[in-house]
């Protein structure tokens, strides 16, 4: 919960935001206090339909990077710029708690207790995309959304994986919501059966109430799916139904719960290192 009030401090965190940078310096500053060996970033341009060029930077954090074998876990860390479905501000600053900020603290607080047991039988990975919110930062308003460091990462595989490809990857998004409920995506299922099974199994075990096993109506597009689309078996822990404060103003701390972001970390570590 403090890392999602520390991210709030700087929002907007969207692209080309002074957000953004104090963001991106708040990750590596986190993850150098852990027992990651290797925390780099991943610079890169994109050149928006607009002809702005955009500066984007991936944070990857790499622990025992000798280890042959891999495993991506990963969020996104930039935000919405405004709260578009907010009723009565929609120009506002979207805070992003639960969209964008839930994830990060999943991913920094597992770095923390990682590095008090003993190492993991597979090296881990985790990155923290730019650009999932899309060129405009404006999400699903905007309908020429698609995300930017997902498949620039998945793009430049062989800089991070010369030789083999991880042998998976789990994306995290929107995980802090009171009503926590956590339903098997469309995509994941077809992409990481196995993966998703697993996760899943140890998640009911730890909290039933929150991983259910209907999975979600529809496919939801998110940073896994530039992942699995290069071969890697990739799938996504998120729920999508946070109304009525999905992309306003009211995605603010006071609706984040601590029970559901311990129920998804404790999940996440024991998925980790069980063989």
């Amino acid at each position: 919960m403090e890392h999602i009030a520390d991210q709030l401090r700087f929002t907007p965190r969207a692209i080309e935001t002074p957000g953004h940078q104090q963001t991106i310096d708040y990750i590596k500053s986190a993850m150098a206090k852990t027992a990651a060996e290797v925390v780099k970033t991943q610079n890169f341009a994109f050149k928006s339909d607009d002809g702005r060029v955009l500066r984007l930077t991936n944070v990857i954090a790499r622990f025992q990077p000798q280890n042959p074998r891999r495993v991506i876990v990963a969020t996104h860390y930039d935000s919405i710029i405004h709260a578009y479905r907010d009723a009565n501000n929609p120009k506002a600053p979207m805070p992003g708690a639960n969209n964008s900020a839930s994830g990060v603290a999943v991913l920094l607080e597992t770095a923390r207790v990682l590095s008090l047991l003993p190492k993991a039988e597979v090296g881990i990975d985790m990155i923290f995309f730019d650009g999932e919110e899309g060129p405009r930062a404006l999400g699903a308003g905007d309908p020429m959304w698609r995300a930017l460091g997902s498949p620039h990462f998945a793009a430049n595989l062989k800089e991070y994986y010369p030789d083999r490809k991880p042998e998976k990857a789990v994306v995290f998004d929107m995980v802090c919501d009171k009503d926590l409920a956590l339903m098997p995506e469309p995509m994941s299922l077809r992409s990481a059966p196995a993966e998703v099974k697993k996760f899943w199994s140890i998640g009911q075990s730890i909290a039933p109430q929150a991983f259910l096993t209907k999975p979600t109506a529809y496919p939801i597009s998110d940073d896994h799916t530039a992942l699995a689309q290069v071969g890697i078996p990739s799938f996504l822990v998120i729920d999508f139904d946070y109304e009525p404060h999905f992309n306003t103003t009211q995605d603010t701390l006071d609706k984040c719960s601590a029970d559901s972001l311990q129920a998804v970390g404790r999940t996440l570590l024991k998925y980790l290192l069980t063989p």
